[in-house]
């Protein structure tokens, strides 16, 4: 159930209560002595009127107006699907999987080819994630190349809405393409746009510009989303040590004073409307001058990001996991990727994206999504937890088995079994039966799996009005 995530006893702490209390100071100091660029005419003056210090485009922000956003704020987001039943409640330790999006690449599963992502790879990719069980949401995975760059995003979501109800974090290029998006899921909602103020079907993706930078385009959505009570994040996608600070806790202050100074102009506009808090602060490699995305430092930033988030700021919160520098869908690229999506869930960040990255976000693979499938499976199982009763220490069943007696038959094994953990991809067989089976490695095992999928003709559901909403935002071009 969307309710019964994580349950293990303690999850992974790196920031004591005074750390955390020692950040918030930072994260006010760089609000209100150094201050913020916003490119935001509408925003500045609100921001002017709340008290805020503006002199041109640079605004500071005054510690009083950052606490009282800040406690404005709802500390749950449900998110709902196509159908509009429960399906992610973004809360506490809650953690929910999901792709990434805007890859410009695909590494091709069958012939290696590393080429442009296409509309067809785009169905394909949307239809090969709803597969996945573990998989909770979807990005759009790729750039379709042949889309106009005005109905790139709009085609991304049509696609996702018509081959998947599992619910969606969706990019948009400026607030008419956000508002064409909103109009795609009220079409397919009974309810339409009032429905979805009630049981929202995505979460938008918004990012300000490393170090502290807020563009026209960024505050413009965040604030529609705050009028119409669209979930959003502010997530920088900073590089420690070129886009912001190298050192931990300096990435984690300026990353949340970015989130935090457009939260402030969110809940202004509207007090209570949903936000998801968090960032990517992913650093340098002095080496290839490219983002790590998996390095130790990028986890544990990610970690204590979600910390200040969840526990001083009482927001939920959002990351990354199941993404890679590897340029293959090989053992680097599943050590990584698994790290980070186990990192994720100890840390109890409530959304985390990116699930089949490879190469920094250049290129997705499909091999690595049915992978991180798995790894996100296991971590399921590992923090489900241990229940303790009776019946689980199996007290009963020992009266009944004895000692040197067997488990194997006991109706206790056969009642309990199905809670193990069962892999999809990963084997189990002994050396002979491997052998009798092919001795297929786990490349191969995850080919013949998107085969499989990708070979089913599903029906796309809710085509004509879907359709119906892109010939009119043609029309209207």
């Amino acid at each position: 159930m969307y309710n019964e995530r994580l349950n293990a006893y303690s999850p992974l702490i790196f920031l004591s209560p005074e750390q955390l209390e020692d950040i918030h100071a930072g994260v006010l100091e760089i609000l209100e002595d150094v201050g913020c660029d916003l490119h935001h005419d509408g925003a500045l003056k609100l921001l002017l009127d709340a008290g805020a210090y503006v002199s041109g485009k640079r605004v500071r922000l005054p510690a009083a107006l950052v606490e009282k956003s800040l406690k404005s704020a709802p500390l749950r987001v449900m998110i709902y699907d196509r159908d509009g039943n429960p399906a992610m409640d973004l809360h506490g330790r809650n953690a929910y999987f999901g792709t990434g999006s805007d890859c410009l690449y695909l590494r091709d599963s069958f012939t290696g080819e590393r080429r442009r992502f296409t509309e067809r790879d785009m169905i394909d990719a949307v239809r090969l994630a709803d597969a996945m069980e573990y998989v909770d949401f979807l990005m759009s995975m790729g750039l379709i190349s042949e889309a106009e760059p005005s109905r790139q995003y709009q085609k991304q979501y049509a696609n996702m809405l018509k081959y998947s109800k599992k619910p969606q974090v969706v990019i948009a290029g400026n607030t008419q393409c956000l508002d064409d998006i909103v109009e795609l899921a009220a079409a397919v909602a009974p309810g339409g746009r009032e429905e979805l103020k009630r049981k929202p079907r995505f979460v938008l993706y918004d990012e300000p510009t490393s170090p502290l930078v807020h563009s026209f385009e960024a505050i413009d959505k965040l604030i529609y989303c705050a009028k119409h009570h669209v979930p959003t994040n502010y997530s920088s996608g900073m590089m420690s040590g070129a886009t912001g600070p190298i050192t931990l806790a300096g990435a984690i202050s300026v990353a949340a004073a970015e989130a935090v100074f457009g939260l402030t102009i969110h809940q202004l506009t509207n007090p209570g409307a949903p936000f998801v808090f968090g960032a990517g602060m992913s650093n340098i490699d002095m080496g290839s001058m490219q983002p790590t995305y998996a390095s130790p430092e990028a986890m544990m930033t990610q970690a204590g990001l979600c910390e200040l988030g969840r526990n001083l700021y009482r927001l939920p919160t959002w990351g990354f996991a199941g993404c890679c520098a590897s340029k293959l869908a090989d053992t680097q690229a599943i050590n990584e990727a698994a790290t980070y999506i186990f990192m994720a869930g100890l840390s109890g960040t409530n959304l985390n994206h990116d699930l089949g990255y490879l190469e920094f976000g250049l290129t997705y693979s499909f091999d690595l999504l049915v992978m991180t499938n798995e790894s996100v499976g296991q971590l399921r199982r590992i923090m489900a937890g241990i229940p303790v009763n009776r019946e689980t220490q199996a007290l009963d069943a020992m009266r009944e088995v004895g000692p040197g007696g067997n488990f194997l038959i006991a109706d206790h094994t056969l009642e309990h079994y199905r809670e193990n953990w069962t892999p999809g991809v990963t084997d189990r067989n002994t050396f002979e039966r491997w052998s009798d089976l092919g001795r297929t490695t786990m490349e191969e095992r995850c080919k013949a799996k998107i085969s499989g999928i990708l070979n089913e003709s599903p029906a796309p559901q809710n085509s004509e009005k879907i359709d119906a909403i892109l010939q009119k935002i043609d029309c209207r071009r």
